[in-house]
């Protein structure tokens, strides 16, 4: 198991509650059931554990063990009251499924009774349960996962045209660092559920943030920040309307910035924006006019001129 999988189980014992994954039909027994009736449930249904019911309260746990110490002591008339146990561990039926776990090492019990609000039996939880629980989890999350890389191999093989693309538009509005970086964090996530390669979707993140935080500093009123994903290349256009650049070539330069003090102060406008979108695209044009904005492309490259997928490492590895 690699450690993305270890992970991801991880994280699902944590997210899954008790109340998805317990066994709600519960059999159970009172506390004048004889041990010669718990036998025969136990055979019968395959279960180690039965509740002790008084009324819909829970008064103990009558456990396989418990039998056995019946039988060893030839008292299967005996009631249930003589074996179970009223040292009880409980769960709510909305707790994690981690803290089940945690209760399971710690009390060494095969079951967890599951309660209410009202302290009503709901259900009951075994560490078999849990597994199940996981186990569907990650069956439900793989399937999932197929049908989105389903989805984006086939998003362009049934439309018929000469060029067919998916346009992402992203309002970027000027002056909100609070929103900063929303539109290519967006960006990113879609570009994942289409199932872009990785490698491909940490360049456009970087191209993407860059080009959005200009928009954010430097615009007067705004902006766009847009992608068109196609089979063949993922083309960011990100224009705004402001002062524009007096000096491309010079913007260019690592380090060189406009960006008023009190924006450096923030940790923004360091003046690697331009650089570092020029590094992770196989393309970039910079169109700038006085008073009236910028319009910034970023292109990559998803297929070599002779139709074979890209495979860049100087850009692909950064």
């Amino acid at each position: 198991m690699t450690p993305t999988e270890v992970q991801k189980i991880q994280e699902l014992v944590y997210e899954l509650k008790i109340g998805d994954i317990m066994t709600r039909r519960v059999v159970t027994v009172t506390a004048e059931t004889t041990m010669h009736e718990v036998r025969d449930l136990m055979r019968d249904h395959r279960i180690s554990g039965l509740p002790v019911l008084s009324g819909e309260n829970l008064t103990g746990i009558i456990s396989v063990q418990d039998l056995i110490h019946a039988l060893e002591e030839n008292a299967l008339d005996a009631p249930v009251r003589q074996y179970m146990s009223t040292r009880l561990f409980s769960m709510g039926e909305r707790e994690p499924a981690v803290r089940a776990l945690s209760v399971f090492a710690r009390a060494t019990v095969g079951r967890l009774p599951v309660i209410d609000d009202d302290g009503r039996l709901v259900g009951i939880i075994t560490p078999g349960d849990i597994t199940r629980g996981v186990l569907k989890a990650l069956e439900k999350a793989y399937d999932e996962a197929e049908i989105r890389r389903y989805r984006a191999k086939h998003l362009f093989e049934d439309v018929i045209s000469d060029r067919t693309s998916l346009i992402l538009r992203y309002e970027v509005p000027v002056g909100d660092f609070s929103r900063a970086g929303r539109a290519s964090s967006q960006l990113k996530q879609t570009l994942n559920r289409l199932g872009v390669n990785p490698r491909i979707v940490r360049r456009v993140a970087i191209i993407s943030y860059e080009a959005e935080m200009n928009i954010v500093i430097h615009s007067t009123s705004g902006g766009n920040l847009v992608a068109e994903v196609s089979p063949d290349l993922i083309a960011v256009l990100a224009y705004d309307l402001g002062p524009g650049i007096k000096d491309v070539e010079q913007a260019m330069q690592p380090g060189f910035s406009t960006a008023p003090d009190w924006i450096r102060e923030m940790g923004f406008g360091a003046g690697m924006g331009l650089a570092n979108i020029k590094s992770c695209a196989d393309e970039m044009h910079v169109d700038s006019w006085p008073l009236r904005g910028t319009r910034l492309e970023a292109v990559i490259h998803l297929k070599s001129p002779e139709g074979n997928t890209t495979t860049d490492e100087s850009k692909t590895n950064r």
